[in-house]
């Protein structure tokens, strides 16, 4: 891309009102909730859910289980992660994390799936921690559509995104036919109508009396995601019974980390075992941390230099062992943290901190970077390139500390010497 098409890029983004990438980049956070816990938020806002309980134990599912009506009961495992059905428990190697079971056969299939580790297509081979069940009423399904509500970008608001088929991928339904695929923007300013919820119920194939019954759902589904700060509210299926209902049977919620501070109640359901513990740990610094499989260790103040450190060190030959964005307000507590989760890292063969000083000083961080080394103490080889407002005064701080770290002002000199000593 040309510099003149570049520009020309920026201000059309400016224009629409977006941040670019390189001015407001900040590695954003979005609460998961498991599926019990949406279950129960959508039903305090009038949206129509099958009967579930959560359960904790095994005696707490059989219990529960006789309240529900009929012979059989759905018995879920719950874990932040897709494709629940067609996994299996580490532990035992029981075959699937959704069943439908016999009443007399709860306790039997809660024991192998209460504590165990379920791996899932999503998960990876060390699975997540499978601590809770959800119990819901066997139904009777007609048929399955797709409902989902996001924020986009290009309409400026929530964009509703339906189908006629659901119970699948989204992505194989649009992948086998396109059109398949409604969508169906929302003025964030009139939010929605009877209307809009008309007419979506009726584009995805809703007939008769079900018409009003969808655009119901539909409604208050909307307003889940407006008053709950949601970032995504996706149902697959929503279906159709036999006995004429509309339910949503299964879902997936996302919820805006920024908003925690009027969602408390929300917030304070997160499940940190579903979470990698480091980036848990990592967030309690304000650490942007994400975990990868490289040995080039990184530590960079602001989102997009660091995305940018890993795309060169892996332009160069090397292989980035993590992102992590310190911020700009890096102090010697963050600082020292940091280091000791990258050092902690079995598979990092040195440490590259990249740092520009634009609203932080170099100095400043500067000083907070021998603290943080000297604490957890050099165990790898480092490389720190300074850059920026007082470099000069960062560089002799560095110098005069007596780390042994190899210093420059250049991006490219100090990724391939992060390189060269990871090899």
């Amino acid at each position: 891309m040309s510099l003149a098409s570049a520009r020309s890029s920026l201000c059309r983004g400016f224009q629409r009102g977006l941040v670019p990438p390189t001015v407001g980049a900040v590695q954003r956070r979005f609460l998961n909730l498991h599926e019990y816990q949406a279950q129960k938020i959508f039903g305090d806002f009038g949206v129509a859910v099958p009967k579930n309980m959560a359960v904790f134990s095994v005696q707490e599912a059989v219990d529960k289980a006789s309240e529900f009506a009929g012979d059989e009961v759905v018995v879920k495992s719950q874990v932040l992660a897709g494709g629940r059905g067609l996994g299996y428990f580490k532990e035992n190697n029981f075959q699937g994390g959704v069943h439908i079971v016999p009443k007399a056969q709860v306790a039997e299939v809660a024991e192998k799936m209460l504590g165990k580790t379920l791996i899932t297509k999503q998960t990876g081979a060390e699975g997540k921690p499978n601590n809770t069940l959800l119990l819901a009423e066997k139904v009777s399904i007609d048929s399955e559509k797709y409902f989902a509500i996001l924020m986009d970008r290009g309409s400026g608001g929530p964009l509703m995104i339906g189908s006629k088929t659901g119970g699948t991928s989204i992505e194989d339904i649009a992948a086998a036919d396109p059109s398949a695929i409604i969508k169906q923007p929302v003025d964030i300013k009139e939010g929605m109508t009877t209307e809009i919820a008309t007419k979506m119920a009726t584009q995805m194939g809703y007939t008769g009396g079900q018409i009003q019954e969808a655009a119901t759902l539909i409604t208050n589904l909307y307003k889940v995601f407006i008053e709950c700060d949601c970032t995504m509210v996706e149902i697959n299926p929503l279906a159709t019974l036999k006995d004429g209902r509309v339910l949503v049977c299964d879902s997936k919620v996302g919820f805006d980390d920024n908003a925690q501070f009027r969602q408390k109640a929300i917030h304070e359901q997160r499940d940190f075992s579903q979470e990698n513990p480091i980036e848990v740990e990592a967030k309690k610094y304000d650490l942007n941390y994400i975990k990868l499989d490289g040995s080039v260790a990184c530590m960079v103040n602001g989102a997009g230099l660091a995305m940018s450190t890993m795309d060169l060190l892996s332009l160069l030959g090397g292989s980035p062992a993590n992102f992590l964005d310190v911020g700009g307000a890096a102090n010697v507590e963050a600082m020292t943290a940091a280091f000791k989760i990258i050092s902690g890292d079995p598979n990092v063969k040195s440490i590259f901190v990249n740092i520009f000083g634009g609203i932080a000083r170099c100095d400043h961080i500067a000083e907070a970077v021998v603290a943080g080394v000297k604490a957890v103490g050099a165990s790898k080889p480092l490389v720190i390139r300074l850059e920026g407002t007082n470099v000069e005064k960062g560089m002799q701080i560095i110098k005069d500390s007596g780390l042994d770290a190899f210093l420059t002002n250049d991006f490219t000199t100090g990724a391939k010497e992060a390189v060269r000593l990871a090899a």
